[in-house]
């Protein structure tokens, strides 16, 4: 694995036809590193590359999620290979490859944005106009506040990269940063891409709309309960985005970039979603390598708990439970990052721990009513919090939230019956201690 931390320049603009549609600009062939960046119609392939990393088998196509709810209590592994299931026992170890395609993929992603922020703004081509410039830059730090988002919530501290990286030896002995400074550059790039994106809606591309719901989670797992509350209304208050009844509206019947939606990644026939092989059954042309565990089954089936999400799950002709959310074919299936649920339950979480009891029951029973069932009139902060993680558990059933929920709360120990702290983040890659010796292994591996 030598193309880890220190990814190349090399296909900075490699291009998923998918991600054309985001721009509505036709693919160009790959160009070169010394030309890359250097008028209208480069900078535009440029941030379309940035999409494409984003959207890549080994970030939000498929990998970077399958840590997510793997690693919950939802999800069994019905294949053979071990280092799957090293997720799901807790116990995942520094050579496994998933976490290492993960890793490559979100670094790959960062270098992409990174020749963005370096190279756009110094293009001077008159068909460039300043406003399009300002947003083809407020995307970039968009997508790395994401990947560094999701470097520190997987890992802790990781490096911080912010300059382009030629070669594969660029980087090396950068070290470390803490999961705290880490979370300071996501903090960062959000406020940076904020005021240079337009205030529009759009469920595919980055708009200042979605810099508010990616900083609403920011805040939710910073504990900063006023400021999550404050970015989150930002979203709600919005007429543009809103539930849908019944619960799968967003995502039945080929639907896609609803009202549900803040920000998907679009996915095409010639570019698909791997997501849908895994999920599927045998008998529909997948493998079915994972699948709804018996445990999350029954509380999807449950009617006063799951109500219409039971929609999330089928049973193939040998009777087994599959997920059913990636389900098209050919397998162009979105890939969900924010929907307005989330937005919701944020609220909420916000709002009781400012112990606004009954504003919080508002948006978790908002929730709980598109899905078909009765709200709650828990009373106290802990029945209102416990019912919210609860609520979040089958709102999420088979997104890459659980995880990520009881860890950032402090609810590992009784929920996963995990006491080992050091457990929480995973460990750096093996062989990016390999490749760069002033890396430091996270402790307990």
């Amino acid at each position: 694995m030598r193309t880890l931390k220190y990814i190349y320049s090399i296909g900075l603009v490699a291009l998923l036809t998918s991600c054309a549609n985001y721009l509505d600009v036709k693919p160009l062939e790959s160009i070169s590193d010394t030309q890359t960046i250097y008028d209208k119609t480069s900078s535009e392939t440029a941030i379309r590359g940035v999409y494409s990393a984003l959207a890549s088998g080994n970030y939000y196509g498929t990998t970077f999620q399958s840590i997510g709810y793997l690693s919950g209590d939802n999800i069994q592994w019905t294949g053979s290979q071990s280092q799957v299931q090293e997720f799901i026992n807790k116990k995942v170890n520094a050579e496994n490859s998933t976490i290492s395609g993960a890793w490559t993929a979100i670094y790959v992603t960062i270098n992409r944005a990174n020749n963005v922020l370096t190279k756009v703004p110094t293009v001077t081509d008159p068909l460039l106009t300043e406003t399009l410039k300002n947003q083809i830059i407020g995307e970039a730090y968009f997508i790395r506040a994401l990947a560094y988002f999701d470097l520190a919530r997987t890992w802790g501290g990781v490096p911080i990269v912010t300059k382009p990286t030629a070669s594969p030896t660029e980087n090396r002995g950068i070290g470390r940063s803490t999961q705290a400074e880490t979370y300071a550059q996501v903090l960062r790039d959000l406020e940076a891409a904020e005021p240079l994106l337009p205030a529009t809606t759009d469920r595919y591309r980055a708009t200042r709309k979605t810099v508010w719901a990616l900083r609403a989670r920011y805040h939710l797992y910073q504990k900063e309960w006023a400021k999550a509350e404050e970015y989150a209304t930002k979203v709600l208050t919005d007429s543009n985005y809103r539930l849908l009844k019944p619960f799968n509206t967003f995502f039945a019947s080929d639907a896609r970039g609803t009202q549900e939606s803040v920000f998907e990644i679009f996915y095409s026939a010639n570019e698909p979603n791997a997501h849908r092989n895994q999920w599927q059954p045998q008998t529909n042309g997948g493998t079915r390598q994972w699948a709804p565990n018996d445990a999350i089954v029954a509380l999807l089936n449950n009617p006063t708990i799951g109500g219409t999400r039971s929609t999330l799950v089928a049973k193939d002709n040998q009777n087994r439970w599959y997920g059913n959310l990636y389900y098209r074919t050919p397998a162009s299936d979105p890939s969900y990052i924010i929907r307005i649920a989330e937005l919701y339950l944020i609220r909420s979480e916000a709002r009781v721990n400012q112990d606004k009891i009954t504003d919080a029951l508002t948006d978790l029973n908002a929730v709980r009513d598109r899905a078909g069932l009765v709200g709650i009139t828990a009373s106290t902060k802990d029945d209102v919090l416990l019912a919210i993680e609860n609520e979040r558990r089958v709102e999420f059933a088979l997104e890459p939230h659980r995880w990520y929920d009881i860890v950032r709360t402090g609810r590992a120990a009784q929920v996963f019956n995990l006491s080992d702290a050091n457990r929480y983040v995973l460990p750096i890659p093996a062989g990016e201690l390999l490749i760069d010796k002033s890396l430091v292994q996270n402790k307990g591996y």
